[in-house]
Parts: structure tokens; sequence; C-alpha cells
């Protein structure tokens, strides 16, 4: 079962999750308080907590736990990985609170204080999570959905196997449309009734209706699905449906005209402002954190190659509405890398790389140099992935709705930098661009918040690297 919170499908028992270890957070403060007081005789009141105090922890903490990534549905982790991600997020709750204790003195509530609650924060943490994910994979959170149809377009719905993908559904069956060309889906999941199809919902306690006919001109039933809608059944359009349970935008199954006619592929100029004033303040704050790393960096190209050799490599990219630009970025590749003028995909252990290219580019310090095209506008922190004209133009030609990428400014993380590794191939680009649509459908400053949040994981666990 999943909610929309804006614009962006989350699963519903991550937010119970999420609340909860709110909850848990919230408290740890004022239970090591009162613990430490029974344990040291200390007067009562005399290290009272705020509630002002005990939120900022809380909310520190939350979002250093969603940082490492602890709140992706498709985080696919045993309890120990669980129980290190924790680990590593409480750690830089500390991180930071003690640079804002540093900052404002009067929010610092002990040092003892302090380590006590991040200790019962990662207790009660894992407690909660170990509960959760015995629990979450029953089937009191997700929905019974029936798929009117069993064919081309239902098969998108057959191909979500993983228990990643059906977290927020149970599939019932497929009852066949006139309107299917061919029957795709594997007969064992086909339902054979006799009833209609809103007795049969309410007998089989059917929570949802997706409609995927390959053909709906032929025997719409108008009136069957109308008989569900009004008994309380949901009713969705397949397109929607994949949308919401897999965070992309699915190709094999869109149209123009669900693009004219569904929500979203908004841009407003308060929207753009705000975003533009996160791309400027983010790009500052990284190059005052990451400005000795850079220069260690330009430093030991400099070693590697020579005093002569150029530490930064200027490429062009396309970026917002097709508008051709130079990306800049440290050189991890050897002069004359593409001698022979034919652009080609990095691959992987890619032999053009130097040795400090390779470090640089697995801990994605060759990236930094970026935020420079994004405080010149050409890019923002977050968007889809910018390519080369020459990917570009092969790319337009064969796979559909690639350019629609392109109404956003690229960036330098994104939805589907998180959600899919590095591409280097058409099947790869085309698969990344289904998260890039999402993006572009749903994008607000909140989601792009947290995929600047998330990007957190992706840095530290070096994914996708290449």
């Amino acid at each position: 079962m999943t909610i929309r919170l804006f614009k962006h499908y989350v699963p519903l028992p991550f937010v119970f999750l999420a609340v909860i270890e709110g909850l848990i957070f919230f408290g740890s403060p004022f239970l090591a308080v009162s613990w430490l007081e029974d344990l040291l005789f200390r007067s009562e009141g005399v290290h009272a907590i705020r509630p002002d105090q005990a939120l900022l922890f809380a909310g520190i903490t939350l979002l250093c736990i969603f940082a490492v990534g602890l709140y992706n549905p498709r985080q696919r982790i045993d309890f120990a990985g669980q129980f290190v991600r924790v680990l590593v997020g409480v750690v830089a709750a500390l991180l930071v609170l003690a640079v804002v204790f540093f900052l404002g003195p009067e929010l610092n509530f002990g040092r003892d204080d302090l380590l006590l609650a991040a200790a019962f924060a990662l207790f009660g943490s894992l407690l909660a999570r170990l509960i959760f994910y015995r629990s979450a994979h029953g089937e009191r959170f997700k929905r019974r959905v029936l798929v009117y149809g069993a064919g081309r377009q239902a098969t998108s719905i057959a191909a979500l196997r993983r228990r990643s993908d059906q977290r927020g559904f149970r599939l019932v069956g497929y009852v066949p449309a006139v309107g299917d060309r061919k029957i795709l889906v594997p007969p064992s999941s086909i339902l054979d009734s006799k009833e209609s199809l809103a007795d049969y919902c309410v007998e089989h306690a059917v929570d949802e209706i997706v409609v995927a006919m390959d053909d709906r001109r032929h025997d719409f039933p108008m009136r069957e699905l109308l008989k569900c809608r009004l008994d309380g059944i949901k009713v969705t359009e397949v397109l929607n449906f994949l949308e919401r349970e897999t965070g992309k935008v699915q190709l094999d199954v869109l149209n123009p005209s669900w693009m004219i006619f569904s929500e979203g592929f908004q841009r407003g100029r308060l929207h753009a402002t705000s975003e533009r004033t996160c791309d400027i303040v983010a790009s500052l704050l990284l190059l005052s954190i990451a400005w000795p790393v850079m220069l260690v960096t330009a430093l030991a190209m400099k070693i590697e190659d020579g005093p002569r050799a150029s530490v930064l490599y200027r490429q062009v990219r396309v970026g917002q509405f097709g508008k051709l630009f130079r990306l800049i970025k440290f050189r991890s590749m050897t002069h004359g890398a593409e001698q022979d003028g034919q652009p080609r995909w990095a691959e992987h252990n890619d032999s053009r790389m130097t040795r400090v290219g390779s470090l640089i580019r697995r801990m994605r310090i060759d990236e930094l140099p970026q935020v420079f095209n994004v405080l010149r506008g050409d890019m923002s922190f977050v968007g889809p992935r910018p390519e080369r004209p020459e990917f570009v133009v092969d790319l337009e030609e064969r796979v559909p709705f690639y350019r629609e990428r392109h109404n956003l400014k690229p960036g330098i993380t994104g939805w589907a930098q998180l959600c899919y590794p590095y591409g280097s191939s058409e099947k790869d680009a085309r698969e990344k661009l289904q998260y890039d649509l999402y993006y572009v459908k749903n994008h607000t400053l909140l989601f792009y918040l947290a995929i600047l949040v998330q990007t957190v994981e992706v840095v530290v666990w070096g994914k996708g690297a290449r």
C-alpha cells in the first residue's frame, strides 16, 4: 500500500516506520537524562531536556538515517547490513549535532546525555526495524489487486516478480478482456469465474482493479467498472499503477495521451526560483566542505601525470531543451582516450583510466567540479544525467520519449542515479529514462531535497560508480 506525498509515491509501511523511529528518537534524550539521574544520583532538573532539544535530536537523527538509504523500499540488505547503516546514521547525527551545538550552545544538553541518547536511539531503531521487517512483508499492508486484461499490457505487471516489486500489493489474478490480442500472462494466474466482475471482487475482497486492456475500443466494461467504483473498489489505469509501484514511467505501455492528460509535468516560476536558490546554496556549501579534497585530487593528478598534465576535463553535453554546454570534471582517463574520434561509453575497469582516476571515480570525486556548472546555471544539483550529443542523437532515434528528459536541467545526481546503476548501453539508457521521466513528471522541491539527501548513500557506499 502506498500514499502520495508531494507528488511522490511512498510505501505506507515505511511512513509508519519513520513515524515510529521519529518517536523513538524524540524520546531518547528524555530517557537518557532520566536514566543518568537515577544512575548518578543527579538532582532532578539539573540536565532537563527541553522539547526543542529533543525535536532537534530526533530531526537530525531521522535525516541521517534517511540519508544512508534506510527508508528506501528497494533496499535489499540483511539485518547485519541494517545494523551497519543505522550505526553510520547515528554516528553521522552525532557529528552534525556537535557542529550545531558549537554554533548554538543554548541547544546543547551535555555530552554524556547526548551519547546515551544516541545509544538508546540506535537500540530503539534496530528493535523497531527487526519487528518491522518481520511484519511488513505480511498481507496486512498489501492491496489485493485484480488485473482486467491478460495481453501485452498485463505482462508489465506479470514482470513484477521480486518481493520488493510486490511490497504494496498482492495479485489476485487476471481476467482476460475482449480487447486483448493474445493471452500472454501465465495460464495459472487467469481467473475463470462465471460471476460478474463486481460480484467477484466483493466475494474475494479485491481492493483495486487495474485496467490493462490492449485495445479499449472493444467491449470496454464501463457498467461493471462503474459498479465496482461505486462499491468502493479502486479502479486504476495500468500506467498509473506501474508508476506508483515501481517509481518509474513504464515505456512498454506509455502513450502520448497519458502524458498529456495525467497530472504532473508542471513547472512554475516559484518552483524554478526556489530550486535555483537551493542549487546555489548547496553548491556553495559543498565547495566550502570539499575544497581540500579537490586540492588534494589536483595534486595527486599532477604527481601521477606530471606538472603539465591537465587536471580538469571539459566535454560537450546536452542540457535543458537540448542546449549544449561544456561539462567540467576532474580528468579520470589518460590523454587521448578517444584518439580515433569515436565516443565510447565508460566500461567497468576501463583500461583508459588512470590510477588516480579510478580512485576518484569510485568515490565520485571526479564529479565535484560540476558544482561550477550548477553555479553557472547549466545544470541543477538534481536532474537527469547529462549525456554527450553523439549518444543523445542515437538514443532519440532508438528510444521513444527520450527527448522529454531534457525538459529539466541535467543534474549531478538524480532519481535515476539513485535507483539504477551506472548506464553504459542503450538498454541501460532506456531503463534509466523511465526513472528520469518519473522525476520530470513528479518533481517538486521536497522530492528534489529528498534525492539530495539520499545521494549520501550513493557516495558513501559507492553505488553505481564506474
